[in-house]
């Protein structure tokens, strides 16, 4: 299901919106997530900057009364937080211009109040999630994920997803975009098993990671996959995950060595460190 708002892991919930309810198979999550992906930056420290990448989602209001709204949510990795030094960060929206295109909009969020930060770490994995509002709506993507598109255990048993299987990641490598936008790029699942997601931690995918591409989302999306002995038609889709880092060698004498394989974080965790969340952003 998609949410249609007014309006590497970390997550950021953003403001109030009034979503319209989208059927998932109405969805091109390729598109969906390159308007609902930005770049994060902020101060290092020695006059540098560090950045890395952060996607929205949507997460439902519990209140009986108000069952189709929802708060807007971004994910990124919990290390791009930490390493921001002070309050502020900024995000760099998609600002469309008069004539059609966009460029990069900055937008100045608080990440921590008074040195405290705002945001909630899993404490098991490299996610964590922080409440967030966003004066001007016409910088939130529209519509907007809903959490549905998170692959569960479940759903990862159902597509038979399996080692060789093309995953898509959306990032800023090195803080390189597109008008603002970010770079697409691809790469197969390299790990196995995958389930029980929780229990196995983190999967490996054949992917460089650049500085910028920590906190990117990693997906899938066929038109067509065979499973349980069948050919099914799309759209088959989900975030499977967001990068975490490069995976190095354990032993010394090659831990210098590049290697092309990123450490994913499952989105079971996503998930568990949104809940991680208080109810609403007015008791954070």
């Amino acid at each position: 299901m998609i949410l249609r708002g007014i309006a590497l892991g970390v997550v950021i919930l953003l403001s109030l919106c009034q979503p319209r309810a989208l059927g998932q198979e109405q969805a091109e999550l390729n598109a969906l997530l390159m308007k609902s992906t930005f770049e994060l930056r902020g101060p290092a420290g020695g006059g540098k900057t560090t950045f890395g990448t952060v996607f929205i989602m949507g997460k439902p209001i519990k209140r009986n009364e108000e069952p189709s709204r929802s708060y807007l949510v971004l994910l990124t990795a919990a290390h791009v937080l930490d390493e921001v030094l002070g309050d502020k960060a900024t995000l760099l929206f998609h600002r469309r211009k008069a004539d059609g295109s966009f460029k990069a909009e900055p937008y100045e969020i608080s990440i921590r109040r008074n040195g405290k930060s705002l945001y909630v770490r899993n404490p098991n994995a490299d996610v964590a999630a922080m409440y967030l509002t966003i004066k001007d709506e016409e910088l939130v993507p529209d519509p907007v994920l809903s959490m549905d598109f998170l692959a569960t255990d479940d759903r990862i048993q159902l597509y038979e997803l399996h080692p060789g299987d093309e995953l898509l990641c959306l990032g800023f490598p090195a803080a390189v975009d597109f008008n603002s936008f970010p770079v697409i790029r691809s790469g197969v699942l390299a790990s196995y098993p995958l389930t029980p997601s929780k229990a196995i931690g983190a999967y490996f995918y054949n992917f460089h990671v650049f500085p910028g591409n920590s906190g990117g989302p990693v997906y899938f999306s066929y038109e067509t996959r065979r499973f349980g002995g069948a050919l099914h038609s799309g759209p088959i889709q989900s975030v499977l995950g967001l990068v975490s880092q490069q995976v190095s060698s354990t032993l010394p004498e090659y831990q210098s060595l590049e290697m092309d394989v990123s450490r994913i974080v499952p989105s079971t965790f996503i998930l568990e460190t949104i809940n991680l969340l208080p109810e609403s952003p007015s008791t954070q």
